[in-house]
């Protein structure tokens, strides 16, 4: 169960990836990019699947990282902060090497971090 997603099929072809945390402008946090790497690997899965669109609900896309998560990893040690890193490494190369073609859904504001996930998808 996702908790900062709605993920829908309109079809049995298409699936919607939305990022659901319109409040914060859809920024990333430790929970979100887990949930997207997971959603990225289950759909990736699905023979049936011919499109993935991501988008953002709200006025924006994605305007990077969460600020509040980002004061808490001001108190990671290196090993913390390099796991971490590589959790966001993963989500971005699950979401590019995903076999169904990734749709960005563009709309409002787009920065650091959601500039790299809509540049790993395959149609802006």
């Amino acid at each position: 169960m996702t908790t900062t997603l709605d993920i829908r099929r309109p079809s049995p072809h298409v699936a919607e990836v939305w990022l659901d945390r319109p409040e914060v402008r859809n920024a990333f946090n430790d929970s979100v990019i887990a949930e997207l790497t997971a959603a990225f690997r289950t759909l990736g899965a699905d023979p049936a699947l011919r499109a993935i669109v991501l988008g953002g609900r709200g006025k924006a896309f994605c305007a990077g990282a969460d600020l509040s998560w980002m004061r808490a990893m001001a108190e990671f040690d290196w090993e913390q902060n390099r796991s971490d890193a590589e959790r966001l490494a993963e989500m971005l190369w699950t979401a590019w090497s995903c076999p169904v073609p990734v749709v960005a859904r563009l709309h409002g504001d787009c920065y650091a971090g959601g500039v790299g996930l809509a540049a790993v998808c395959d149609v802006l």
